[in-house]
């Protein structure tokens, strides 16, 4: 079995996971870890008739209002939701269950860039048999790609944060800015014109916010991972293009013209609120988020798409967001299925997780009802932002993948390219030494990297 680097081990279970299937040994499952062909409509009808007891692990708030909605459709079905942690927290005792065999939910929320994980141990439930595979449809089809990115669907999509910018229009138009910068060019030029007029940044680049990079890499069309689904993964973050993007970034930085400030904290709330920041290029699910942080500022913002970076065109990245997977190890594997697909997928259900926890939706028939993109925001002025998203949301390249250790991407992305940018220094040459680390760190681990 090879050993895993220190690196890996500071993770938790996910590097000792990637360790332990690569090495051949794969973490058992208990129960039915899928099924043997199509599953008929007579099987679905038997699971949810008969009585049986389902655990969903998801950090979704008041999530127990659609589950009850389930509850009263299957009524033989009962659901116990627990919030076992977000983010590292949340993965580290799914790991930690899957690898003991027991404890495992039947259903948990996974978000997008860590499904690969999950799936190089097998500790995911193929729902191609389940019918999943009808859904497709049902879904934007970059969303759909990220939980289907061969014939298996994965996980049933909830959530996604197509970027967009949110600005202040009395900031700008006191730089004498009258419309939104419509390129990166503009953009740069604006920044300096707010600057100067108002001593606002223009926006503020996370130091640590892997995220938002990554999401200006997807926007530019840049494709920085891959994986085949077995041992093989691609790692190119520091080529030309990418490094263009972190150019660019790094020139508006060392001028002072944008700020670094580690964000979600009180120090980068406060910003928001005191017009620190005169704006935030960031995901759709912030309209709402900005809307508690910075409640004081309320009429004086708005929100467009991205800056492009080739005029007229009209192309996007994602920020974020969240899948619904079943656990291989679920011993009733259909309701569990039901379970996600119900969450996700009944019109009722789906339409609440948008107007009531401010998930920014996946589905199509919510970003066309009237009900979610005609609502008005008085916030950002009267405009109907949901519409703009759903808007940019077409504009979302929908070939993106990552690695099965996106955990270490993340943290070694903080430590090197954080550091990097806190300092205000050359970011394209920090990728070089990101790109050395993820392809030691990939090939320590046993996969080929092309």
């Amino acid at each position: 079995m090879r050993k895993a680097p220190r690196t890996a081990l500071a993770l938790g279970s996910a590097g000792a996971a990637v360790a332990l299937v690569l090495s051949g040994c794969t973490p058992g499952t208990t129960g039915d870890s899928g099924a043997d062909g199509p599953i008929t409509q007579e099987q679905i009808d038997e699971a949810l008739s008969t009585p049986t007891e389902l655990t969903f692990w998801t950090w979704v708030p008041e999530i127990e209002k659609e589950v009850a909605l389930f509850e009263e459709k299957y009524p033989e079905i009962d659901v116990k939701v627990e919030n076992v942690g977000q983010g590292l927290a949340h993965y580290q005792k799914l790991r930690s269950a899957i690898e003991a065999g027991e404890g495992a939910p039947d259903v948990a929320q996974i978000e997008y860039q860590y499904i690969p994980s999950f799936v190089l141990p097998e500790s995911l439930l193929d729902l191609a048999p389940y019918g999943a595979d009808d859904l497709a449809d049902d879904y934007v089809e970059w969303a759909w790609n990220q939980v289907s990115p061969d014939e298996a669907v994965w996980a049933i999509p909830q959530d996604v944060g197509p970027m967009g910018n949110l600005y202040r229009e009395d900031i700008l138009t006191a730089a004498g800015i009258t419309e939104p910068p419509a390129t990166y060019e503009e953009y740069a030029t604006a920044a300096k014109a707010v600057k100067d007029a108002t001593g606002s940044y223009i926006s503020n680049l996370g130091a640590t916010q892997a995220g938002q990079m990554i999401g200006f890499f997807w926007q530019a069309g840049i494709k920085p991972f891959a994986y085949d689904g077995q041992e093989t993964v691609k790692i190119d973050v520091n080529n030309a293009e990418a490094k263009e993007v972190a150019t660019y970034w790094t020139e508006l930085i060392q001028a002072d013209l944008i700020s670094t400030d580690v964000d979600f904290n009180d120090a980068w709330y406060q910003g928001l609120a005191s017009g620190k920041y005169a704006g935030w290029l960031t995901a759709a699910w912030a309209p709402v988020f900005l809307q508690g942080t910075a409640e004081g500022t309320a009429g004086l913002w708005r929100a467009a798409p991205l800056p492009q970076w080739t005029e007229g065109e009209q192309v996007s990245g994602n920020w974020g967001g969240s899948s619904d997977a079943v656990l291989a190890s679920s011993k009733n594997p259909i309701a569990a299925y039901e379970l996600a697909k119900f969450i996700n997928n009944d019109p009722e259900s789906a339409m609440m997780l948008a107007t009531e926890q401010f998930l920014y939706p996946p589905q199509v028939s919510v970003l066309e009802d009237p009900a979610f993109v005609d609502q008005a925001s008085e916030f950002y002025g009267g405009q109907e932002v949901n519409k703009l998203f759903a808007e940019i949301s077409t504009t979302v390249d929908t070939d993106f993948q990552w690695v099965p250790f996106m955990d270490y991407v993340y943290s070694t992305y903080e430590e090197t390219i954080g550091t990097v940018v806190a300092d205000k220094g050359d970011i394209a040459a920090a990728l070089d030494v990101w790109q050395d680390q993820l392809v030691s760190y990939a090939e320590d681990q046993g996969f080929t990297v092309e």
